[in-house]
């Protein structure tokens, strides 16, 4: 039975053998080519298929490792893993929204990091306090958009203008925008800013302008603009303090490198630079985004018209002052040295500081190491012939605080960044023996502009105000290319690389 059934299912394929073999040659080729197009046809469909389902898990998989979804721990720095914390929680600080690549990926938990627009209903109302015609409000603005261009530069330092713009925030009160500009999308800062200067930077981005001052600096002729952003005391010992409370200081929108300066002092962990950020205000220099730096009131010691607490040295002095390594192991120097109270290991971090930004008003206010433009300050003084002297050179905008007089702190960081690699300034590392393992480290890492990236994208007005990534990469390219020439400097020099921790 079962043999009868088997022939029975092969007559068909017997019948069809012997049929095609009694065919011409002709229609057995075009049968036998038939049947090659469409196996030809099964194959090319079934290989895009497992291409496309590939594909799909290729970019999941993406997906889920950009936003820190791995749970098998491959793809996070073990370096990074707090103790007793699970692996599934990303803990690389600020790496999940700011890559390498230009295209930037948001971060997977965005929702929970960004406060959310309040859109409220504008509602008009007639109370006294706030009823001010179009006109009063526009001479208020012009008024405010102009106050740094009529002072005159002999009024003492007592003898302040306050502008006072409580009656202009009441006015644009419903129109505040509670959104802060300093982006923090993961759940801590990077590593190399701290605590107080992320509170300073959202102080200096988000806080209300209760007043702003323009005061004197002795016998600086450009004032400052200070505004207040916090609730002032009220009182009489009040009167002729500068700020009361934190302040903030207003600068032109010319002097972005002072943002870029702050950045690239914690990056590189040197900590010398005063928190900055930048800022849009609708009354000064036309919405015009501002450096703000933060005010720091021990600057000044003995007050203002005394000015900040300044290291007065000549260049020759200052040579002989490296020579000497002064207060190096905390000990004192001899009365007849030519040392001041700045620690040796301070004019390291300040040259190295000053080469990748190529800051000359410190160590070379005359504009004696490189080729100065017609346009600089040096050359509007006149002729370089102090160049040749050097006791008869002058460092200027050497500060510190009056409580700490070993250490300094850079302030009017004015860097440029359209200068050739053929046009540096090398005096500024003139004397320097040995530079910060730390700043070092970070340079030969490669991992500079990566962390600049990182730190630079808090501050998202600076970031939009340069250009956006484009323009933020070509700032970085400028400094990588500079810190490729220090490097080569070091080993040509023989400069050692230590530790420094004074």
């Amino acid at each position: 039975m079962g043999k009868s059934r088997s022939l029975w299912l092969c007559f068909p394929v017997l019948r069809l053998t012997s049929s095609f073999w009694r065919c011409p040659l002709s229609r057995r080729s075009l049968i036998i080519a038939t049947l090659c197009a469409v196996y030809l046809l099964f194959v090319v469909s079934y290989v895009g298929y497992s291409q496309q389902q590939r594909d799909r898990r290729t970019d999941n998989h993406k997906y889920r490792h950009t936003r820190g979804l791995e749970t098998d721990g491959a793809f996070l720095d073990s370096a990074d893993l707090p103790t007793g914390e699970s692996s599934v929680v990303p803990t690389r600080s600020n790496v999940v929204y700011i890559t390498l690549k230009f295209k930037r990926l948001k971060p997977a938990n965005i929702r929970g990091t960004i406060r959310p627009k309040l859109r409220r209903k504008l509602r008009k109302t007639k109370s006294a306090s706030s009823a001010f015609t179009h006109d009063k409000l526009g001479a208020l603005e012009r008024d405010a958009g102009q106050v740094n261009h009529h002072f005159a530069p002999k009024t003492s330092w007592k003898e302040t203008r306050d502008v006072d713009y409580k009656s202009l925030d009441v006015i644009h009160r419903d129109e505040v925008d509670n959104t802060s500009s300093i982006r923090i999308y993961s759940q801590r800062a990077p590593q190399w800013l701290s605590a107080q200067d992320v509170g300073a930077m959202r102080f200096l981005a988000d806080a209300k302008v209760l007043r702003i001052r323009e005061v004197s600096r002795g016998e600086s002729p450009s004032p400052l603009l200070v505004f207040e952003g916090e609730t002032r005391t009220r009182g009489n010992h009040t009167r002729g303090r500068v700020c009361v409370g934190r302040c903030g200081v207003i600068s032109s929108p010319g002097d972005t490198t002072e943002v870029f300066a702050f950045h690239l002092d914690r990056v590189l962990g040197l900590n010398r630079t005063l928190p900055a950020v930048g800022r849009k205000f609708r009354f000064l220099h036309d919405g015009q985004p501002c450096p703000v730096a933060l005010w720091d009131a021990s600057l000044y010691p003995e007050g203002l018209a005394a000015g900040r607490a300044t290291v007065r040295l000549t260049w020759g002095g200052y040579q002989r002052s490296l020579k000497q390594r002064c207060w190096l192991r905390n000990i004192n120097p001899r009365p007849d040295s030519d040392c001041c109270s700045i620690h040796h290991f301070e004019w390291s971090k300040l040259a190295l500081f000053d080469f990748l930004l190529q800051i000359h008003n410190r160590l070379d206010g005359s504009c004696c190491g490189f080729r100065p433009r017609q346009e600089d300050e040096c050359v509007e003084l006149g002729p370089r012939a102090e160049c040749r002297d050097p006791e008869r050179l002058h460092l200027a905008n050497i500060f510190h605080r009056g409580h700490d007089p070993r250490h300094l702190v850079f302030t009017n960081n004015k860097g440029f960044f359209d200068r050739n690699e053929d046009n540096l300034d090398f005096r500024l590392l003139e004397g320097i023996t040995d530079l910060p393992e730390q700043a070092v480290s970070v340079l030969r890492s490669r991992r500079l502009r990566e962390r600049l990236l990182q730190s630079l994208f808090l501050d998202q007005t600076y970031w939009e105000s340069q250009g956006g990534r484009q323009g933020i990469d070509k700032l970085i390219d400028v400094i990588e290319r500079r810190a490729k020439v220090l490097l080569t400097y070091i080993n040509a020099h023989g400069i050692k690389v230590i530790t420094m921790n004074a």
